[in-house]
């Protein structure tokens, strides 16, 4: 997903990949529709014998593709380009559509991870995420992380192995 296969160092496996939470795509799957709708209306009522009605109509579609844009194609972008692997080594988060910034957490350098979850997110399986390592950034939160509790386990035996000197005991 986010780190080939390649990039993986000798004995490092994967154990977790994913993207944020689908929750995230609820807000651009409803622009999508609300501005499909009002634009079919939009297109709708304009009358056919107005002199001006081909200009109206290409108004329509350009408005519409703007906010199709920003509102919906944007954010699954950003969604679909955000992603998570947790392998037997280290905790890579991947973000960015044209620019990319990547920020890798070796799990030896993991001091505490947490999470926390609303009572619809856990009705949703999701959560946030927090990760304080060792390092200059010292503590980072991560929203909207699916299977929350599954990671958090996950991350937390890693954790455990590496403290332990068993980076292979997943």
């Amino acid at each position: 997903m986010t780190l080939p296969d390649h990039h993986l160092t000798q004995g490092e496996r994967r154990i977790r990949s994913f993207h944020p939470h689908w929750k995230r795509l609820i807000g651009p799957a409803v622009a999508l529709v609300l501005i499909a709708a009002a634009s079919g209306a939009a297109l709708w009522f304009i009358p056919s014998d107005w002199q001006f009605a081909l200009y109206a109509r290409a108004a329509v579609a350009v408005i519409a593709l703007i906010l199709l844009t920003i509102w919906s194609f944007t954010p699954y972008l950003r969604w679909k380009n955000t992603g998570y692997v947790l392998t037997t080594h280290r905790f890579t988060i991947s973000r960015g559509v044209l620019n990319k910034s990547t920020d890798e957490i070796p799990i030896a350098k993991v001091n505490t991870v947490s999470s926390d979850q609303t009572l619809v997110e856990r009705m949703l399986g999701c959560g946030t995420l927090t990760v304080e390592s060792a390092s200059d950034r010292g503590e980072i939160v991560l929203r909207d992380i699916p299977h929350i509790q599954d990671v958090r386990h996950d991350l937390f035996r890693l954790v455990e192995d590496a403290s332990d000197g068993e980076i292979d005991g997943c």
